[in-house]
């Protein structure tokens, strides 16, 4: 889904401004793979190269020297991803305020009722981080106002974002032993908790992108703009004869509510009790600054809580 929505973003970028868009997907899981569809974009004409997730990090820190002509985004990359290479002037780096979705969707989840909640995280990187630290401290704050003292949450990384049985394994045993809705965070591991909740008639929360049409399980999703976010940076690009602007050059953006680039889809989501005026509200308190979520991505450093218990696992 991730990839998805980047490439969306490409192709309605290109479509409004009758340019080609093409899709080169590396052919292993390596630097190697990933900087050689790059060669191959670059040698096919391309202007402005789009690409999705850290994993990218080394292959943009080579190839951004290797093409200075030719403009690099890349979403979900931070400096850190790129090791001892800083951003060159002809690469964007645009990230985003995770804590902030994760913080709307556990606040929902426990303004909607439910009590017993789940995080399933894949890889502990900054970004799956932010998200799970968020949904506790959206979560605890909503047990807060509604005097609540008995919610809890099991917290874990699988250590993967692909879909396995010791995941959808962990999974059932969640959900038989009561937990009522999951935030599955990662990449295809929503595909394992899926199953389980499919077995236990338990709920999930999706993640970066709107998931309500994959199941009825899925009562909402902690999202970014990605798509937004593409499409603006490349008519910023574009209007800037191909070259980043200010704004864009060597810079790490880090978008969130004030950006309109994270959020929950409400249209879709699958709330009884948690209002539109009550997301209105409290989207607008993250956008005007009143209120601040902890953006900590160290899994050494856990949010503190009132009112919610977690169990790491």
């Amino acid at each position: 889904s991730f990839n998805q929505y980047t490439w969306q973003g490409v192709q309605d970028f290109c479509s409004a401004n009758s340019l080609n868009a093409n899709y080169y997907r590396p052919t292993e899981d390596s630097d190697a793979a990933r900087l050689e569809q790059m060669d191959n974009a670059v040698n096919d004409g391309a202007k402005a190269v789009v690409v999705a997730g850290y994993l990218f990090g080394s292959s943009i820190a080579e190839a951004q020297a290797k093409y200075p002509d030719v403009e690099f985004l890349a979403l979900d990359v931070s400096t850190v991803d790129l090791g001892d290479t800083a951003p060159a002037e002809n690469t964007a780096l645009i990230t985003y305020k995770e804590e902030q979705a994760g913080y709307l969707a556990g606040y929902a989840a426990v303004q909607e009722g439910y009590k017993e909640l789940g995080f399933l995280g894949g890889i502990d990187v900054p970004a799956v981080i932010r998200y799970g630290y968020g949904f506790i401290m959206g979560a605890d704050k909503a047990a807060q106002e509604l005097n609540l003292t008995d919610v809890n949450i099991k917290y874990w990384y699988s250590g993967s974002f692909q879909p396995n049985d010791d995941i959808a394994t962990k999974m059932d045993n969640w959900y038989v032993g009561g937990t009522e809705v999951v935030f599955a965070c990662g990449g295809g591991i929503y595909l394992s908790c899926l199953s389980a909740a499919e077995s236990n008639d338990g709920k999930m929360i999706g993640v970066d992108v709107d998931q309500s049409n994959v199941s009825d399980r899925i009562i909402t999703s902690a999202m970014k703009a990605l798509s937004n976010s593409v499409v603006k940076a490349l008519t910023d690009a574009s209007a800037n004869d191909w070259t980043w602007p200010e704004s864009y050059a060597g810079v790490c953006q880090y978008l969130g509510a004030a950006d309109d680039c994270v959020g929950l889809p409400m249209e879709t989501s699958q709330f009884t009790k948690f209002t539109q005026e009550q997301y209105d509200t409290l989207f607008q308190a993250m956008a005007d600054g009143s209120l601040v979520v902890d953006n900590n991505s160290s899994a050494d450093v856990k949010p503190v809580t009132t009112n919610v218990t977690v169990d790491y696992q």
